[in-house]
Parts: C-alpha cells; structure tokens; sequence
C-alpha cells in the first residue's frame, strides 16, 4: 500500500530545515505546498522537488481533498482558522505548540472532534533517536527506577530566526521547554503540579522571556528540573545542552548538539553507565543513527502514516495526549512568580 501524499502549509524555516529533509529521508511523498508568500512557496518547492505549489489555501486543499495529509506549520494562533477550513475526517499534523494557551489547545481538541479529525502535533522530541535508545534501556530494566529527569540548556539561541516571536506573550516555555515537558510527561506520565519562573534578558528586551526555571512534581522520590538559559552569548567553550537520565541502577546522558551554535549544530551523543558491585562505574557511547533535526520530525509523520495504513486507531502525538503537555504549559505559566515566599514574611 502506498503512502498518502502529504500537503505542506507553512514554507518556513521549521519546514525546510526539518520536515522536508525528514520526509526525503523516510521517502514520504509531498505533493504540495502553500504559504501566504508565493514566492517562498516556490522556493521551497524548488529546493525539495515539490510538484505543486499552490497561492491559495482553498486551491490546496480542494486538492488534497480528505485523503491527503495536511502538515500544518504555522504560528500558533493561526491553528484553529485553518482547522475549520479543513475536510472532516482528515489526517492532520501540526507544528507545535499546540495554539498560544490551553485554552486555545481546549478549542482545538473540541474542533478536533466535531470535524473527527485525525489530529496529532509536532512534538517530535520523544521521537529522536536518542530518545529512542534511552527509551530501549529505560524499559529494559538496565537502568533500573526512574529517579531522576534534568533538562539544561545553556546556549545562544539567534531568536531572529523567528521573527513573529517578537510579538508573542510567550516565548520560552510555549516555544522552547514545551519540548522537554512533554518528553518528561512520555517518561514518568503527568505531574501532580508544575512549579517555574521565567525571565527576560537585558540583551533581548523585545521577547516575552528568554530563560526558565521549571520543576514537574512527582512527589518525594522522582526530581525532575529544566533549566533554560538561550542568551549565553560567551562562545561555544562553556555551553552545554543535555538530558541527564539517573535510575537505581545506572544513568543515562544525551547531549544535545542540535542546541549548539544553532542553527548549524554538532552531532547528538548518548553515554549510558550502569552500577556493578566492586567495579568503577564506566560510561559507555551508543552509536546513534540519525540527529534530532531532521531524523525525530520522521517520527512525528509516521505516526499518522501508520494512521492512514490501518497499523493504529490513533497517532501517539494525538491531540488528546499534546493537551495534558498544554496543561503542563498553561501550570507553569501560571506559576511564573506567584509562588515565592516573602523573605519579608520570614526575616
């Protein structure tokens, strides 16, 4: 059985640097694509071989009609209009987040359901393969109880590749650690609660935020901290990005190179050690097959491939399971600087 052809909306550069490459690597066929700029369209088309280009929405999906799979990459206030001009009982992947707030992602599960669309979003970070290997010896025992989970970034990230963050009133968290929520929701399940903080820069006064502190309660025995810092503008020397995975019985460790000197990147690495009685504990490398960007975005389409071709009901990144990630979201939000202690109320 052949694939369904996948119909892009969105010629950013999410789709060219990530979606694209993904597809040609996982040989998923494109058969058109649209952007409010033509001229990008085509440019896009030109790049990736992409026989249609299309300078209508409407012309677009009267061709895809309901069978083609619509891959929707756009800011995320604009989801929900293109939701309704959609067929019912289309496949439909969107870039993340999943609109600006819950309860914008509350509106799109609603429409969701009443078009019985087959909807999922672009959280294609739990489908890198890093994630996949960590995945393997977390429910292979090797590391034993899941006891600890830490995101740190510490990084310059060139936020002007994004112009229409600009004028978002949020920034990091809904644009950034969204990812890392959501990886930590598919690891350990959802939280009880959701503690952060997230702050501007000096250096970048025009966005919403730039850096966060954020911790997922799980209660007394599972930590689980992200830390997010995109305005270290030093040099590579002393930047870091990595995923810290410590268990009962061994630990697991992912650099995250796709973060460094962005968007240009350094190779993704995996180390694992395990605890043996008596014996020095020694890390060892895995050989990953493939980065981040574009390998994971392959993941994310798949799923709705598999969809299409009768092998699951529904997509793993379905719009049911992103809207506990958009609670998580929406709870950190509201947390941000409501939650501190007065030293004035203790001294």
């Amino acid at each position: 059985m052949s694939s369904p052809f996948i119909y892009i909306i969105g010629a950013g550069g999410i789709v060219n640097d990530a979606h694209l490459p993904a597809y040609q690597l996982a040989g998923y066929p494109v058969a058109g694509i649209y952007d409010i700029d033509v001229a990008k369209a085509q440019a896009t088309a030109d790049r990736f071989g992409i026989p249609a280009v299309f300078d209508t929405l409407g012309g677009l999906v009267a061709a895809a009609g309901s069978s083609g799979i619509y891959d929707i990459a756009v800011p995320a206030d604009h989801l929900t209009k293109l939701l309704t001009v959609l067929p019912a009982g289309s496949l439909v992947l969107m870039q993340k987040p999943m609109g600006m707030d819950y309860a914008q992602a509350k509106e799109i599960v609603a429409l969701a359901r009443s078009k019985q669309l087959v909807a999922a979003v672009n959280f294609q970070l739990r489908y890198a393969p890093f994630i996949e290997v960590a995945r393997a010896l977390i429910d292979a025992g090797t590391i034993g109880e899941l006891c600890d989970i830490e995101v740190n970034v510490n990084v310059h990230t060139p936020w002007n590749l994004w112009p229409f963050l600009f004028s978002s009133p949020r920034v990091e968290i809904l644009y950034h650690s969204i990812h890392y929520i959501d990886l930590i929701r598919q690891l350990a399940g959802n939280p009880v609660g959701v503690f952060a903080k997230t702050v501007k820069h000096p250096l970048m006064q025009e966005l919403a935020s730039v850096r966060s502190s954020i911790v997922l309660d799980y209660g007394d025995w599972l930590r689980a901290n992200i830390l997010t810092n995109h305005c270290h503008v030093y040099g590579l020397q002393h930047q870091h990005s990595f995923i810290k995975l410590e268990g009962t019985k061994g630990a697991i460790r992912i650099h995250l190179g796709v973060l460094m000197d962005y968007p240009h990147g350094q190779a993704d690495r995996l180390e694992y050690v395990v605890l043996q009685e008596g014996v020095e504990p020694v890390w060892q490398s895995v050989a990953l097959e493939g980065n981040w960007f574009p390998h994971a975005f392959m993941g994310c389409m798949r799923q709705l491939m598999e969809v299409a071709a009768g092998k699951r009901e529904r997509p793993d990144n379905s719009v049911e399971d992103a809207i506990d990630t958009m609670a998580c979201v929406e709870a950190a939000y509201r947390s941000d600087g409501k939650q501190s202690i007065l030293l004035a109320d203790i001294l």
